[in-house]
């Protein structure tokens, strides 16, 4: 496994931008599939996006807004979020794994502690 910490989130007004980064630690980083979930109060954990060696995956919600990449040199994941919304409300997590169920947030077995991004309208 590796650690990953997650930066500061942040308040911001709809129709904004926002940038997450993630730095990981601990392990072969560079040969992990990295992702992002999301998580609003009261709802299930919700998949946001991954990057594996060939492809990037994104959910319906977040499709054309949302873009991740990384940064192996520096152990580090983003996520780029344009055109926020107040239901894109949550506590964000970074994931990494290796041979992973893309969506499933169970198969994943790196987890960051989350960081919150508020949308106000």
């Amino acid at each position: 496994q590796v650690q990953l910490v997650e930066s500061a989130g942040g308040l911001v007004q709809a129709g904004g931008s926002l940038r997450l980064s993630c730095v990981g630690s601990g392990g072969a980083f560079s040969s992990y599939t990295v992702g992002w979930f999301r998580q609003a109060p009261g709802r299930e954990r919700e998949f946001v996006s991954a990057l594996t060696d060939s492809a990037t995956y994104y959910g319906e919600s977040v499709k054309g807004r949302f873009t991740i990449s990384r940064d192996n040199m520096k152990n580090t994941i983003y996520l780029q979020m344009n055109n926020l919304k107040p239901e894109d409300t949550a506590l964000y997590y970074c994931v990494a794994d290796i041979g992973t169920v893309i969506r499933d947030y169970g198969s994943w077995t790196s987890w960051g502690r989350g960081t919150q991004v508020t949308v106000s309208s």
